[in-house]
């Protein structure tokens, strides 16, 4: 009994509850990425057993100390949020809003992003085979752990292979896709290692699974869209369906500069590394003078290697994804005056709300005892000022914001970790006076994922949507439930839904009605400036409530994981 108490936590519980959700929406024509899921989602939970159990020790995977692995949660939410933007998108193709080419697009979104995770669990699997795995009241030999692997990536691989073979263009349509699906699973095992190498002790593996499979599929959506612009595609290449997918300006700015972004670490180091060779080595001069040269020397490096990508990597970059009919900085600023008004008054308000928050919040910080938790969740609250009213009104300058927000913030973070002078340590000591037991010295990530949290649904709607809370999941979920979980469960929170956890059924209750008196709100609010209303109360209470849960019982960072849970249920 107490074995399959373990075996279904709180935490397990609800990710069937969420998997089981999308599965039971699934129309027959995504019978194989239905089928794919599950294969992921049991390979997912032998794996996180395993690994919970064993006396196995993981030490290539410098993971958060005290953390739970989150495998299964982070296996199966980017492809289950994939799914859920194909049942979406299959509604449309019915009723002959859109092209099919939409969900070709996001059918091979689903299979990257599966790949990506089913080729960790694999690793995971691999490396879990060469010692025997307890797991609670039976154990896994070695030959069953080998013969388990076989089965899943031979099951996985024909699933792929017959969904690309179903729409195959030419003979080797399903070979070159499963070799690109091959590509992402390696790239992902890479990143995923060399994030927990270089940043050790700062996430979970299921943390560190879900950042690595973003990152990969952003870069690859950024890739496909350039090679769908080259000559070198056709009807029947596998990136023919960029060319008619979600391609707009705004977006293809968005990624060219958050790719020069990801790629300017290492256009810096190298740089660094050069002036170092030539220059510092030729000083015979004191260690004293050697270290103070070094350290100007690394923040002019800094500085003008980041004017560089961003004045010409990152335009370059751009132009070579699309064709622009202007400079990338002229098309932003002829977008910004097109509706002046509206537009530079929305920047002026976002500009006077996080001035008036930062200094607040800091000085409190500072001087009351205030707890940190609660500290932090007055930022959620801001979020929600400075987001519902752009979302509502000017949702295509909200996405550019987006991008900008979240450039500043990679920038921010790079010169807190190299100490550029001479922001790098005033950085650093503000964002210490928000920090939690997630953070560490080594990456700072609880403003990304707030951020992300709240824009990923916001680009993932662009284009076609027929739910209008969608875009608001991240807003809804982080900026009212998990704010309002925390502080009335903070305050007046006695019954536990654990033991052994801080999360209480009074915070959750709170959260999950916050959320549906929001949406009650906000609902009568958007039939008001145009939107025709297509959101079911029962399918919302459903994702309203499964989101709650989720926040309730998960160990992994709730910013993260919560809205794209949230957006995948409620796109169903």
């Amino acid at each position: 009994m107490a074995g399959a108490v373990e075996l279904f936590n709180g935490e397990r519980v609800v990710v069937f509850l969420f998997v089981s959700r999308i599965l039971f929406a699934a129309p027959f024509l995504l019978v194989y990425e239905a089928a794919a899921l599950v294969v992921l989602a049991i390979a997912g939970l032998l794996v996180e057993i395993s690994v919970e159990n064993s006396v196995a020790t993981l030490d290539c995977f410098k993971s958060r100390s005290g953390a739970a692995s989150g495998i299964l949660l982070a296996t199966v939410t980017l492809p289950s949020f994939m799914l859920s933007r194909m049942i979406q998108i299959s509604r449309a193709i019915s009723n002959h809003e859109i092209g099919s080419e939409w969900l070709s697009y996001y059918s091979f979104q689903f299979w990257a992003a599966c790949s990506c995770c089913f080729a960790i669990v694999s690793v995971l699997y691999f490396i879990l085979k060469y010692s025997c795995v307890s797991i609670n009241s039976f154990h896994l030999r070695r030959d069953q752990a080998s013969k388990y692997s076989l089965f899943f990536m031979s099951v996985y691989g024909l699933l792929c292979y017959l969904s690309f073979a179903r729409k195959s263009f030419s003979d080797w349509y399903a070979i070159m896709n499963l070799s690109w699906m091959f590509c992402y699973g390696l790239a992902t095992m890479v990143l995923l290692k060399h994030i927990l190498c270089t940043f050790p002790s700062s996430a979970s593996i299921g943390e560190s699974l879900l950042v690595s499979n973003g990152i990969i599929l952003y870069l690859g959506d950024f890739l496909g869209n350039a090679l769908s612009k080259m000559n070198l595609t056709s009807e029947s290449s596998m990136f023919h369906f960029f060319k008619r997918a979600v391609n707009s300006e705004i977006s293809t700015i968005v990624q060219g500069v958050l790719t020069g972004l990801l790629l300017f670490p290492v256009f810096y180091k190298f740089s660094l590394q050069m002036w170092e060779l030539t220059v510092l080595n030729k000083d015979k001069g004191q260690a004293v003078n050697r270290s103070i040269q070094r350290g100007i020397g690394s923040s002019v490096f800094f500085y003008a290697s980041l004017f560089i990508t961003l004045t010409m990597l990152v335009p370059a970059l751009i132009c070579f994804a699309q064709d622009f009919p202007m400079h990338p900085v002229l098309w932003i600023l002829n977008f910004l005056f097109t509706e002046p008004f509206r537009r530079i008054s929305l920047c002026f308000y976002w500009i006077l709300v996080l001035c008036v928050a930062v200094f607040r919040f800091y000085n409190i910080s500072k001087n009351s005892k205030t707890e940190r938790i609660l500290l932090r969740k007055y930022y959620h609250l801001v979020a929600v000022l400075i987001f519902v009213p752009a979302v509502i009104f000017e949702p295509s300058f909200l996405d550019l914001a987006f991008g900008a927000a979240l450039a500043s913030f990679l920038i921010l973070e790079m010169m807190r970790i190299w100490n550029i002078w001479p922001l790098g340590h005033m950085v650093h000591q503000f964002m210490n006076a928000f920090t939690d037991h997630r953070d560490s010295e080594n990456l700072i990530v609880s403003h990304f994922s707030l951020l992300l949290g709240c824009a990923i649904p916001k680009w993932m709607s662009a284009g076609f949507n027929d739910r209008p809370l969608a875009p608001f999941a991240g807003i809804l979920s982080l900026g009212i439930g998990d704010t309002m979980a925390s502080m009335v469960g903070h305050k007046y929170g006695v019954l536990r839904w654990s033991k052994t956890g801080k999360k209480t059924i009074e915070g959750t209750a709170a959260g999950i009605t916050s959320v549906l008196a929001s949406c009650s709100i906000l609902l009568p609010l958007m039939a008001s400036t145009g939107y025709i209303l297509s959101q079911h109360w029962l399918s919302l209470v459903v994702a309203v409530s499964v989101t709650g849960l989720l926040e309730a019982y998960t160990t992994q960072l709730d910013n993260a994981f919560i809205p794209l849970v949230f957006y995948s249920l409620l796109c169903l």
